[in-house]
């Protein structure tokens, strides 16, 4: 077999940024080596003062298909994904026909993405109010883990659960010892400011993060810290939004729970503040809350209390936004991201000191140990998957429609200038996206265990 050599002098290796060369033999990864160090053989190919980073991973993509692909769809999700610089997508159980709640409803989503996606995938599981016996299941047969809700999700045939439910639930999901990851917000702290909000203006995005207050995850949170004690399962928190958390979790962390936690590049690089009026393309449960709550999240990356930054994509289509009307109480409640994540992300973390290695550990490394693909995918090493993304940091972008490539088009990104460049994305040594085109036939595949 051929070897092949891709050459840069900023490659982020685990080991740091430096100068090296990813040689490659068939789909992996052979070895990382110094530029002088390329076997005489190997066809070259340098990338000069051009990024190399691992291959992004996103364990929270809602990519509804089979069944809403109206919404999104692997092929577009996977397109979108490419284009971001992401190799690995883990798909949310919700909003898909069936939900993926059963091992036949899995076995339909294979069925789905066969021959569709530009890059390569899995699959969570989810935990509702009546699947219990579903949980060992499911696990056999190769979700990477579980997904469930303690709020409403906002969508039928998807129930949350209760604690009386979680509870019936915990011990199935201990046994596979695969982590749960729960939507942590509680409904009485969000039924209860609702209810003052009943003659307020649902244009001002104000009356919409009155809603969802900081209480409703504190509580939920909390809840869940103490289940894991009782039960000893994996935990991890989504989409974590409020940063009065982050102690509580920080004591969980040294009391050795096993507790892991990500957010989001909307709630570390947008502001409540700066939301116009009727802007309901920035409406995602939780909220996006305030910029010195985002300073604190950023604070919760630096030391580790965050894990990691993945995008929660949950696209729909146009009309569900209720743009004309710019109510945010009516509005589907989701941001779409996979193609820009990246240089949002980049945008704000080189203004605060961080460095591409930060990057890789947030958006891949750190990822693929939670969906336990972390001995393949996330990491630019010997016998490692060859995925990999040509990034340019100099490069600024503004976000058009023409760089989404996701099913429908809108995003609260629209118009921003943004530092950072995907040129190109390899999936297993092929390029499937390079300079807004993407080359080949689809090659993505799921990623078992």
């Amino acid at each position: 077999m051929s070897l092949r050599a891709f050459i840069s002098r900023r490659v982020v290796t685990p080991e740091g940024l430096r100068p090296a060369a990813l040689v490659l033999e068939g789909e992996r990864i052979l070895d990382v080596v110094d530029p002088v160090q390329v076997p005489a053989q190997a066809e070259v190919q340098d990338f000069g003062d051009l990024a190399i980073l691992p291959g992004l991973v996103d364990t929270h993509v809602h990519i509804n298909d089979p069944g809403r692909a109206e919404w999104e769809g692997f092929e577009t999700a996977t397109r979108a994904a490419a284009a971001g610089g992401y190799t690995l997508l883990v798909d949310m159980p919700l909003n898909c026909l069936p939900p993926t709640t059963q091992v036949a409803a899995l076995e339909a989503k294979r069925q789905a993405a066969k021959g569709r996606c530009r890059v390569d995938w899995m699959a969570w599981g989810g935990v509702v109010a009546d699947n219990a016996c579903d949980i060992e299941p499911l696990a056999k047969a190769g979700v990477a883990g579980f997904k469930c809700f303690l709020v409403h999700p906002g969508i039928d045939g998807f129930t949350m659960v209760t604690e009386e439910q979680l509870r019936r639930a915990l011990p199935h999901v201990a046994r596979t010892g695969l982590p749960l990851l729960v939507h942590a917000e509680l409904p009485t702290p969000i039924d209860s400011a609702t209810e003052k909000l009943v003659n307020a203006d649902w244009s001002s995005y104000q009356t919409y993060l009155q809603s969802r207050p900081e209480e409703a995850e504190l509580s939920a949170i909390q809840l869940l810290l103490s289940l894991c004690r009782e039960y000893g399962f994996r935990l991890h928190i989504v989409h974590l939004s409020a940063s009065k958390a982050l102690p509580e979790l920080r004591a969980a962390r040294s009391e050795g729970l096993p507790v892991t936690v990500e957010t989001c590049p909307h709630y570390l690089h947008l502001a409540a503040e700066t939301i116009p009026q009727g802007a309901t393309l920035f409406k995602c449960a939780p909220p996006i809350r305030s910029r010195e709550n985002g300073d604190r999240l950023w604070q919760g990356l630096r030391e580790g209390t965050i894990d990691f930054v993945v995008t929660d994509h949950s696209p729909c289509p146009p009309e569900m936004k209720r743009l004309a009307e710019g109510n945010f109480g009516s509005a589907w409640g989701g941001i779409a991201s996979l193609s820009v994540a990246l240089p949002v992300m980049y945008t704000e973390a080189s203004r605060r000191g961080f460095a591409l290695a930060d990057i890789a550990r947030w958006m891949a490394e750190a990822p693929a140990q939670l969906a336990n693909c972390q001995t393949r995918k996330g990491r630019l090493g010997a016998g490692y998957d060859a995925d990999f993304v040509i990034f340019d940091p100099e490069s600024e972008i503004v976000v058009t429609v023409d760089r989404l490539h996701y099913r429908h088009a809108v995003s609260p990104y629209l118009g921003e200038r943004l530092r950072g460049l995907v040129k190109a994305t390899y999936l297993r040594g092929r390029l499937v996206y390079e300079d807004g085109g993407f080359p080949g036939e689809p090659m993505g595949l799921e990623y078992r265990n």
